[in-house]
């Protein structure tokens, strides 16, 4: 498969490159501010990295055109806020919902027609386990995220006339930058809050995403994989 992969310089996105490239797929990803993570991934995966900040549309078409005509697109471009909804402010909110929703939507609306002319292809979307129940200061992130949910089941129903299969993945605690300035303490308690006892990896997902890609989920779309350590049943 030929397959475009946003946010794809570090974290979840990272493993997911990696993941794809070695199971012999051509990869091709795209990175916002992290050139430099970009170019060591693209170096030790054989992946073809492209500037691609999904808050801006020409980042965004061109990226998609040097693509070319992908099979399938896993969308990981994300951030996150974490704070009480009251002392936010406009730009803060309109940050997480650019990035999260307006940016899926602009990649989704560029690569969707090649799609639709190959009558094939297979979308992923990463959502989060607080974009099915939500979480206290993290309002903002959890209704991007569950708009992240509404529009790939939207979508699914949407794009299945022309063989096309839209899913999520909702991680639960994943051990990337976005807990990486918890302390010691506030990573166990939530390791210890989630059933299987730990925080994921980011390999976790990858293994996921790339099941709702291939072939052994050929009849799954509109879904949401929680892959979260019993967290959220």
């Amino acid at each position: 498969m030929r397959i475009f992969v946003t946010g794809g310089s570090r974290g979840i996105g990272a493993a997911v490159v990696r993941q794809l490239c070695g199971e012999g797929h051509e990869v091709y990803f795209g990175y916002g501010a992290s050139e430099g993570a970009a170019k060591v991934l693209a170096e030790q995966t054989g992946a073809t990295a492209l500037a691609c900040d999904v808050t801006i549309e020409a980042q965004v078409q061109a990226a998609l055109a040097a693509a070319g005509s992908i099979d399938g697109l896993v969308l990981c471009a994300g951030v996150a806020h974490y704070g009480l909804l009251q002392t936010m402010s406009d730009e803060q909110w309109s940050r997480v919902f650019d990035v999260n929703v307006t940016g899926m939507f602009r990649v989704l609306r560029a690569a969707i027609p090649t799609m639709v002319r190959q009558q094939r292809g297979s979308i992923v979307a990463l959502s989060s386990m607080w974009g099915q129940v939500g979480a206290s200061c993290e309002a903002a992130y959890s209704a991007s995220k569950g708009a992240v949910i509404a529009l790939s089941k939207a979508l699914a129903q949407e794009l299945a006339p022309s063989g096309i299969r839209v899913n999520c993945v909702a991680p639960g605690v994943i051990d990337t930058d976005m807990i990486a300035n918890l302390s010691p303490s506030d990573r166990l308690e939530l390791a210890v809050q989630t059933p299987l006892g730990r925080i994921g990896t980011p390999d976790e997902i990858a293994q996921a995403v790339s099941f709702l890609l291939g072939d052994q989920a050929r009849f799954i779309t509109g879904q949401v994989l929680g892959v979260n350590g019993g967290f959220v049943i």
